[in-house]
This record gives structure tokens, sequence and C-alpha cells, in this order.
């Protein structure tokens, strides 16, 4: 499916799970100041949702203020942000929690103020703490690569020695998200889907934290090499991971032999993908995510709808493709060339 017809899609599908309700006291597009809230502002991934904000902001005549935490985790930037806007009278705000459940008093007190709060990528716990949730389907995200990972490697998949290359040991949701669904791909056992760490099947090595950094990656991918130097699949959080996990196994000689898939979609990634350092990666929208979001709140200004989610799950799904130079048999996928058309940073 190509980006334009994506789109038109999405924009429907948000379109017809909006509800009717009844007018609220009206005001103009010119009038709406929306909050974006993000983890760092310096992640690429952040970057590209903000540069989406602020376009369709520009397009619809309302007003982006953005804010973000100093490092991945930085609660008390994101409630202070979430204070400031409040005080300045947003009439929405778009946020990255940094964590779902810390952030979920402050969230409640903006929304008893009257102020639409839509999570981006990172669902609230509960996810109703916030009005509507835009996402990509994190679980389906790392069910493609585990699927696609199942069918690479055939019968010698039972075989298999993993490495799991998760975000951190809090348990956040886009990171057991994806995890889960690596394994359920793969067709191993996930015990309970709402924790990591939990698995007894003998083909995974060990799980290790990398925070999402290239610098973490490389650090957990050694230690699991000293844990079990035979590893042959690697999944990782994300692409920056992947790329850290990439050189410990080549300062050992061993890039050529071992396998890796990751989430993101991320330009940087996608060149990975063509240069075969990772061998597929599920590609999200960040820029169509907080688009989207904008355009919610412009209208919730203008009418006091609320968006809804995609019929049969309890968020807005902004999409996932998968992304590799190697196709496998009953798993649907677009080359690295295709990808470049469309992945961000």
């Amino acid at each position: 499916m190509n980006s334009l017809l994506r789109k038109s899609l999405l924009k429907k599908s948000l379109l017809a799970a909006m509800i009717a309700s009844l007018p609220m006291a009206q005001a103009t597009a010119e009038e709406v100041l929306i909050g974006l809230i993000t983890k760092t502002n310096t992640n690429p991934f952040f970057v590209k949702m903000k540069e989406g904000a602020q376009e369709k902001a520009t397009e619809l005549g309302a007003k982006v203020s953005s804010f973000a935490g100093r490092f991945d985790g930085d609660t008390d930037s994101q409630v202070q942000a979430i204070e400031n806007l409040v005080a300045a009278g947003a009439k929405g705000i778009l946020i990255t929690p940094s964590d779902p459940q810390a952030l979920a008093p402050s969230v409640q007190r903006a929304r008893d103020a009257g102020v639409l709060v839509i999570a981006l990528d990172t669902p609230f716990t509960p996810p109703n703490v916030a009005d509507a949730t835009f996402a990509t389907d994190n679980f389906k995200a790392g069910e493609l690569i585990g699927e696609w990972a199942r069918a690479q490697m055939g019968d010698d998949a039972k075989n298999a020695k993993i490495a799991l290359l998760d975000l951190s040991t809090a348990n956040i949701s886009v990171d057991v998200a994806r995890n889960q669904g690596f394994l359920t791909g793969f067709g191993i056992d996930t015990k309970n889907p709402n924790i990591n760490r939990d698995e007894d099947d003998p083909r995974i090595v060990g799980n290790d934290v990398t925070q999402g950094s290239e610098e973490g990656g490389r650090r957990a991918m050694e230690n699991l090499l000293q844990k079990d130097p035979s590893i042959n699949l690697v999944y990782t959080i994300n692409e920056p991971a992947a790329a850290g996990a990439y050189e410990a196994l080549k300062a050992l000689g061993r890039q050529d032999d071992v396998m890796i898939v990751s989430v993101d979609g991320g330009c940087p990634g996608v060149e990975n993908v063509e240069a075969g350092v990772i061998g597929a990666t599920s590609m999200q929208f960040p820029l169509q995510m907080a688009a989207l979001g904008v355009e919610a709140v412009v209208e919730y200004a203008k009418s006091g709808v609320k968006p809804g989610a995609t019929p049969g799950k309890a968020f807005f799904d902004t999409g996932v493709e998968l992304i590799t130079d190697e196709p496998a048999i009953g798993v649907a996928s677009s080359t690295s060339k295709q990808g470049k058309t469309k992945c961000w940073g």
C-alpha cells in the first residue's frame, strides 16, 4: 500500500471512529493551542513527530508548543510541561509518556480542566488514563519480525539461540508488546503476555537492557555473548540498539552469521537493512501519528467530538510495515528501496 493511500485510509478511519456529540462552546482554529510532549527532543522518532505536528498545525491554523524530557524516563519534566500547558489554556495535549503509570495523576488533572489528552506511540497504564491513543500496533510490529525470522531459519528455528535486547526492566507497554510480539511470531510461548523475562523456552539465551541506545545495544550484546557465544538470532527494541548489537558481533567476527531483527523504520535503520546489518525491521509512522493527533485536537476544539479507536482495538492504529530485502513466504514486506521513500529521521 503506498503512502498516499495509507494516509487517505487512516484519515477515513479516524473520522469514522469519531462519534457524534453535542456541540460545545465554539472555538476557531486560530485559537487552538496544542501541546506536544515527547520523551526526548533528540531521538529521530520524536523529531519527526514534532515535524508532523507542526506541519499539520500550520496547515490548520493552530499553534503547537513542544516540550520534551531531558532524557528517556524524565517524568518530572513531562509533569511540568502538562501543568504549563493547562495554565496556558491548551485545548489538547499530545504526549509520549515516559512513565505511563506515574504520569496518570497529572493527566487526570488536565482532563478535569477540559483538556483533550492523546497518548502518542506509548499507551498509558491503563490506556483509558488518556482520552485516546494514536500508536503503532507494537505487538504486530514484533510479531512481523518474529514470523520473518522463523520463516528465514526454517527447520533451524528449533535450534535458535536468541538474544532479547529490550528497553528496560520496567515492563513499559511498548517494550513488552514488541518483545512478546516477536516471541509469538517466532512460535515461543510467552507465558504472561503482559511482562517480559518469564519465558522458559531453552532457545532464549537471555534478556538485557539497552535504554534504546546504540551504546546500550553494544553493551547488552556483549553481556549475552559472554553468557552464550553461539547466539544466532538477535531481537532488538529499536534500530539504534540493533546497530550497537551489530558492532559487538563485528568485534568478534560474527556479524555475518547472526540474524538481527528490529522495530522503527528510521532512515538509518532502513539503510542498515540495505547494508545487511539488520535482516528485517518493522516500520512505524511517527509523522502520521502526530499529524492525526493535531487534527483530532482541532476537531475537538470545534465540535467537542473526541477521537475513537480502530475497530477491534483499544487504540487508533497508525500502521506498521515490514522492511526487508530477503522476503519470506507468507510474510508481507517491502524492500529497503521502497522503505527509503517513507522512512523518517
